[in-house]
């Protein structure tokens, strides 16, 4: 805002050293056509202050109307009529104001002609700079409006998905609550308590579009000890953090989705001891986070970005950066590899 300010100034203050200038030149050409230094004054002035005053008028008129369509006819047909206008004005003030002056007259009515095609010039050129201004304020308007609808979409898209990964979760911890109640009701406390705090972490988050890597960390830990109730022994977990790199950012609730669908595939069709491998390292502005998960090829079909959870981080991270190459997968002697590269705010 201050600089458009600034700008208007420096627009405004040229302008009116530029017609400061034409008047001093239109009251030298009058004298050296022998006229007084009087008449020379007045008719420079009077001239130039009509002009202004028309120019003005349709400067102004742009702000509240800007043609769509023929343009150019309407900057003829508006320059045409004004510059009409501004002779009869001119011709009606000069000739009251010498109407005793018989030669100033007979200039006056001799250079009409000229008069009307500089003022026509004029009030044109000002028509097409005020079609111009407003045209890109109004563009510039249209594309700040353009672009706070898409924020406000895309924070609509990503609270959509965050509300639909609540449940999503909710209702597999719930269903395992279910099946230990009967016969592990410790077991079945336990995952309840966990439970419950891993919700109230949640909804802590929930204000925050961003957490540090180890904020997350410890908000996945909740997640894992609940999964490690459901699955007993079977479910272990290694975390390795290269480097002092726990203070990076990470989009709020990220990591869950990867680790949750590499549990599934992990864990669902096995029956022995599985390893979920959490890693994350920094390259150069990029934080990379990799989660692997044994699988068996022969009884598993592995997705391939066709899962909930992969599908939602795809989606979360073109919403957010605008690029559909920050999640990868790789299929790798039946290791199942989910890497997310996360660029870091500089």
């Amino acid at each position: 805002m201050a600089s458009t300010t600034r700008y208007r100034e420096k627009y405004l203050l040229a302008i009116a050293l530029w017609w400061l200038l034409w008047v001093l030149m239109q009251w030298n050409v009058i004298l050296k056509f022998g006229f007084t230094e009087k008449e020379a004054i007045i008719d420079s002035l009077v001239s130039n202050m009509l002009l202004c005053l028309a120019c003005f008028v349709v400067f102004n008129n742009m702000r509240y109307y800007l043609p769509k369509a023929q343009k150019h006819l309407y900057l003829v047909t508006i320059s045409t009529i004004l510059s009409c206008l501004w002779l009869i004005c001119l011709r009606v003030v000069l000739g009251i104001t010498f109407k005793n002056d018989s030669p100033y007259i007979l200039f006056l009515q001799q250079s009409s002609t000229v008069r009307f095609g500089f003022s026509f010039l004029m009030i044109g050129c000002m028509s097409a700079i005020g079609l111009l201004w407003y045209s890109q304020k109004e563009q510039q308007e249209m594309d700040a409006h353009k672009k706070e609808v898409e924020q406000l979409a895309r924070k609509a898209e990503l609270f959509n998905l965050r509300q639909q990964l609540q449940p999503h979760f909710l209702f597999n911890s719930l269903n395992s609550i279910s099946a230990l109640t009967g016969s592990q009701p410790e077991k079945a406390r336990e995952m309840i308590q966990q439970l419950s705090d891993f919700l109230r972490s949640t909804l802590r988050k929930e204000d925050h579009h961003w957490n540090s890597l180890q904020d997350e960390l410890a908000h996945l830990k909740l997640y894992l000890d609940i999964e490690k109730v459901r699955f007993g022994h079977r479910l272990q977990t290694e975390i390795n953090i290269e480097g002092a790199i726990g203070n990076l950012q990470v989009p709020s609730l990220l990591l869950q989705p990867v680790v949750e669908n590499s549990i599934k595939f992990g864990l669902y069709d096995t029956i022995g001891n599985v390893t979920i491998s959490i890693m994350a390292k920094q390259i150069g502005n990029i934080l990379q986070v990799t989660v692997q998960n044994p699988y068996d090829a022969s009884t598993t079909e592995v997705p391939v970005g066709t899962g909930f959870g992969l599908q939602y981080i795809k989606r979360r991270l073109f919403l957010l950066f605008g690029r559909n190459d920050l999640l990868q997968t790789i299929q790798q002697d039946n290791t199942f590899i989910t890497q997310i590269n996360i660029p870091q705010k500089i």
